[in-house]
């Protein structure tokens, strides 16, 4: 569909027809798109994140933007990143999370010889390829095939905060 065709759909149409029209496009269309919708020229990124981008702002149009109290939460975290905080998960308070603070449920998520790796925080332990785990420090031994501190590896801990602490003690 062009992006004459989506701008041409109806007023009626649904959400879910705007977000299918989206599959079809080609890159240029969604280049085209991502400037009628955000206004802005469309970045360099893949054909794929331009239009989950598109459809992200579709999505907000229609259901409504994230919450005034996570819009909060989200500048809270990225203002502790940029203060080296370089946990991906964080606590209430900006300080690095650690593995047993963990909901189940989360899912961590880590790159590594060419793939990306992926466990599961469960009730009792980490799913990790099928099978269940009671350390991130075993997990990180299977992907990696050397001795890690999973925390580490997995991004739960500070490397910066510790310098830090050791540079004032």
């Amino acid at each position: 569909m062009t992006t004459r065709r989506l701008r041409q759909l109806p007023k009626v149409a649904t959400l879910a027809d705007k977000l299918q029209a989206l599959a079809t496009m080609s890159p240029a269309q969604l280049r085209d798109e991502w400037q009628r919708v955000h206004k802005l020229p469309p970045p360099r990124v893949s054909a794929d994140l331009l239009a989950c981008g598109i459809a992200w702002a579709l999505q907000e149009r229609a259901l409504g933007g994230v919450s005034p109290s996570h819009a909060r939460e989200l500048k809270r975290l990225i203002a502790s990143r940029a203060d080296g905080g370089g946990s991906a998960v964080c606590r209430g308070h900006g300080s690095p999370a650690s593995a047993s603070d963990l909901r189940p449920g989360t899912m961590l998520m880590r790159s590594w010889g060419e793939r990306s790796w992926s466990v599961l925080v469960t009730e009792d332990g980490l799913m990790f390829e099928g099978r269940r785990y009671a350390s991130l420090s075993k997990i990180a031994r299977e992907i990696t095939g050397a001795h890690w501190s999973g925390p580490r590896f997995f991004g739960l801990t500070s490397t910066a905060g510790k310098a830090k602490a050791a540079a004032n003690a």
